[in-house]
């Protein structure tokens, strides 16, 4: 008899079969995939170069709580991401910054300064409804054609005025030259990989990992008490509705 069932080995259910095993509970956690990590899986290529399966996982966070949870498990590299645009033959900072703004019109201006450009540029929008809108009431429709609109549909496989304005909401505009990614305090890399850190969170005695298995295989087969359920919420319902639009396809977790 298990006290949970736990579906996906992801973040989600790592760190939650890690604290319930922690509390004294007995945790079965299944794998449709033949490895734990869910998407932040990693591993070593032959060349011993480690490869981020689908697609990078950058580690950021303010919460010091969070942090300090996480170096319990691994040990850290630093890391700030900083990313270039290719825009009108130039490789320009993004988010958008002094930098970026001084690069792309030839101009020297301050951040003062470049607080009025960016409003000079701005087309109001109201309501704020999709990420569209966010963007070109924040710095105008020439900004956002040039580094918003393509990126964001092959992102997502929808137009940006097709997604909710948080989409968009959370990618900032600075007035300063900070060419990082992320401002969050706590930034870095799991200094032997994703894979690692959660084969360290995962070796608990009270967690038992079963992979290749679909849980609506065992559901009815293997007693347990609780179930949590940290997969796409389509899938859950076996799709019923349609899947969920998005090419980036997120996990849901409830408890049943």
């Amino acid at each position: 008899m298990y006290d949970f069932l736990i579906v996906g080995c992801g973040f989600a259910g790592s760190v939650l079969a890690e604290r319930l095993a922690e509390a004294g509970k007995k945790v079965l956690i299944v794998d449709k995939r033949d490895h734990i990590g869910g998407n932040a899986y990693d591993f070593y290529d032959t060349e011993g170069i480690l490869i981020h399966k689908y697609g990078p996982h950058i580690f950021h966070t303010n919460s010091e709580e969070v942090f300090r949870y996480l170096s319990r498990f691994t040990q850290w590299r630093p890391y700030e991401h900083r990313v270039l645009a290719s825009v009108d033959g130039q490789l320009l900072p993004i988010p958008i910054n002094l930098t970026t703004i001084n690069k792309l019109y030839g101009r020297n201006l301050t951040s003062d300064e470049v607080v009025k450009f960016l409003a000079s540029k701005a087309e109001l929008r109201k309501p704020v409804l999709t990420s569209e809108d966010v963007v070109v009431n924040a710095v105008g429709k020439e900004l956002y054609e040039k580094f918003f609109r393509g990126y964001t549909k092959k992102q997502w496989n929808l137009d940006p005025s097709e997604l909710d304005a948080s989409v968009t909401a959370r990618v900032p505009t600075r007035t300063n030259s900070d060419d990082r990614y992320f401002t969050d305090t706590y930034q870095a890399m799991p200094k032997n990989g994703y894979t690692q850190m959660f084969r360290n969170m995962l070796s608990h005695p009270n967690i038992h990992i079963m992979l290749n298995t679909n849980y609506k295989d065992i559901v009815d087969l293997i007693p347990y008490q609780k179930l949590i359920y940290t997969g796409p919420i389509d899938a859950y319902f076996d799709y019923q509705f349609g899947k969920l639009p998005y090419r980036i396809r997120f996990g849901e977790v409830f408890i049943l």
